[in-house]
């Protein structure tokens, strides 16, 4: 039985990140030349070592200025990691340390025998979908606009109140007119009598 090991990043620069550990000596910091990377203020550029050592790795402290911590204690000196440990680089990087066992000489089922499903056991269900990453918006489809919601254009708007305008002028004359009984003044009396004929007016 083979073993792999993970760190992977809980809070960070990169959540959700995996650092898979193969070596026997590996670094731990910001600077480019260390096996394990993290890019942020609070790692120094040589950070922490992991030692390959029986078949565990053992975590220790290269003299970092923000420390390094195993399930909440700083390390004092070399630690041996087990799976599940979380460790912590400064107050904000938290990876946890995962160790995986495998077979590398066990067989392998063919695709085509795996797409058949047995009749004697049901079918397991589909995975669920991987988890979205805190911080993540998930995407709102866009609104749907009815027909009825659109939007009137500003000409149509515009001749609408010009003529409300006009005929509300219009038949605020006529009133007027009516009510101070000017018809045969000028000019209205021209209106009388191209409506009415001659001699309505004196």
């Amino acid at each position: 039985m083979a073993s792999q090991f993970q760190l992977i990043m809980r809070s960070g620069p990169t959540p959700g990140a995996a650092f898979t550990l193969e070596g026997d000596q590996l670094t731990i910091g910001r600077d480019s030349t260390n096996e394990v990377v993290i890019n942020d203020a609070e790692i120094s550029r040589r950070h922490a070592r992991l030692t390959f050592q029986g078949g565990k790795y053992v975590l220790e402290d290269l003299g970092s200025t923000n420390g390094t911590f195993v399930n909440g204690q700083r390390l004092a000196g070399p630690r041996v990691l087990k799976a599940g440990e979380v460790v912590s680089f400064g107050e904000q990087i938290v990876l946890v340390f995962e160790v995986s066992t495998f077979d590398p000489g066990a067989t392998v089922a063919s695709p085509r025998a795996a797409a058949v499903p047995s009749a004697s056991r049901p079918v397991a269900p589909p995975p669920p979908p991987p988890a979205e990453y805190a911080g993540s918006v998930p995407a709102s489809p866009a609104p749907v606009t009815p027909d009825s919601a659109r939007k009137i254009s500003p000409t149509a708007i515009y001749s609408i109140v010009g003529v409300s305008l006009v005929a509300c002028c219009c038949i605020g004359t006529l009133f007027v007119v009516d009510y101070l009984n000017i018809w045969c003044s000028f000019p209205f009396s021209i209106i009388v009598q191209i409506l009415r004929g001659s001699g309505v007016c004196p």
